[in-house]
């Protein structure tokens, strides 16, 4: 099943396992935080949000997990 907006997530950072929620999905090419990403239809990237700090990062939805 498909990954969609407001969906809970966790995701790996250096800090361990972080946990959050998908804020907007990206299948072109685009810039966040200064950081050019090369999202596609067939590699999507998602903006997650971070339930503990409000931070939100990008990450290919390859590398997010359904919490």
């Amino acid at each position: 099943m498909p990954m969609r907006k407001g969906q809970k997530v966790t995701w790996n950072t250096s800090q361990g396992t972080t946990h959050g929620h998908t804020v907007e999905r990206r299948t072109e090419r685009f810039q966040f935080e200064g950081q050019t990403f090369d999202a596609s239809s067939d590699e999507p990237y998602w903006i997650v949000e971070s339930e503990k700090t409000g931070a939100r990062a990008a990450h290919k939805e390859s590398s997010l997990d359904e919490a």
